[in-house]
């Protein structure tokens, strides 16, 4: 994970509101997948795993800050069960929830959606697709 240091100085434009999601994010992801490699990419935080790839093909999860909202977007998103259909997006793969306030985030399901993208090998799709 990054130094707080470095996520301050990220954050430093971003409304305190939207601060807090991201902060809660950070903490959910770091108890998680405390091996998680945590980069600024793309605007955003992005968390992969260093051993099985790069921030796509080993892609958990990604953090973008948006002017009135924080989206929590998983590269691999349509892999992933999401019974509640909070999923938005109409990219290939990638599926995101977008989250307004800290208080009407669901804590306990994002935490259960990064576990489920932390254990998802997107190699083993690949090979059951072909």
């Amino acid at each position: 994970m990054l130094h707080l240091h470095e996520i301050q100085i990220f954050l430093q434009h971003t409304p305190s509101h939207l601060q807090d999601i991201v902060l809660e994010l950070r903490n959910i992801i770091a108890s998680v997948v405390p091996q998680a490699v945590e980069v600024i990419r793309w605007g955003g935080l992005s968390y992969f795993h260093e051993g099985r790839g790069g921030l796509v093909s080993a892609g958990i999860c990604q953090i973008g800050i948006h002017r009135d909202h924080v989206r929590l977007a998983f590269i691999h998103g349509t892999f992933l069960s999401e019974p509640r259909g909070l999923f938005e997006g109409t990219q290939k793969y990638k599926r995101y929830i977008r989250l307004t306030s800290y208080e009407s985030a669901p804590w306990d399901y994002l935490r259960q959606l990064i576990d489920e993208a932390a254990q998802l090998d997107p190699r083993s799709l690949q090979a059951s697709n072909s």
